[in-house]
């Protein structure tokens, strides 16, 4: 059975938040909230977490995962940005919206798009998270919780808890969340494309 932890959204109680990245550390797998919906989330190095998300999802190997990052410093460690792909992103985090990018040595093959060799990286807007990154001192690797055959994400933690009891390890309750995904805007080529309208205004990235 899954551990419930239930966090204040505003001033997340420090113990809980070491029991959360405790079970993380050990190679745990959490349901977690962010600005845009609840999200699966491991550490990078966790290769059998990777594998219970593309199971419970039913994910290719084309898919694009995505590091939870704390801040555009922790950002830059893992993908390459040019200098025009710096501002764009730089105006737009912490937000939400996912940016796809050419991957660096600090990412292990099995998360980059096998062709293209490329990542998805967010910075969110959202209190619970960033203390949990604060706390881990690393990036999440995530993917948007949502189940195979369903349009919606789900964005309720006893649900959440309800439904994958047995296939995570803890769900982490903090209230409201984001009800849409991220934006999704690959910045790997000569001009951006967004790939999924979601909660963050795209409008930056159109031409």
């Amino acid at each position: 059975m899954a551990r419930y932890y239930d966090l204040h959204p505003d001033n997340p109680q420090p113990r809980t938040l070491r029991q959360v990245v405790d079970l993380i550390r050990d190679d745990g797998l959490i349901a977690y909230p962010t600005d845009s919906c609840y999200a699966f989330g491991c550490r990078v190095g966790n290769r059998e977490g990777l594998d219970r998300i593309r199971e419970i999802r039913r994910l290719d190997d084309r898919h694009h995962f995505t590091l939870v990052c704390r801040d555009f410093a922790q950002l830059g460690q893992f993908v390459k940005v040019s200098n025009s792909v710096f501002r764009l992103v730089k105006a737009a985090i912490p937000g939400s919206y996912t940016f796809i990018l050419p991957a660096t040595h600090e990412v292990p093959r099995r998360l980059q798009e096998p062709r293209k060799r490329t990542v998805g990286v967010r910075v969110p807007r959202h209190t619970v998270t960033q203390a949990l990154l604060a706390e881990l001192g690393e990036p999440l690797l995530s993917s948007t919780l949502l189940l195979p055959g369903e349009e919606e994400p789900l964005t309720q933690g006893w649900e959440i808890k309800e439904r994958l009891d047995h296939l995570v390890d803890a769900v982490i309750d903090a209230g409201d969340c984001g009800l849409e995904p991220t934006t999704v805007v690959d910045l790997s080529g000569p001009e951006p494309e967004i790939l999924r309208h979601g909660a963050g205004d795209p409008a930056r990235f159109e031409q």
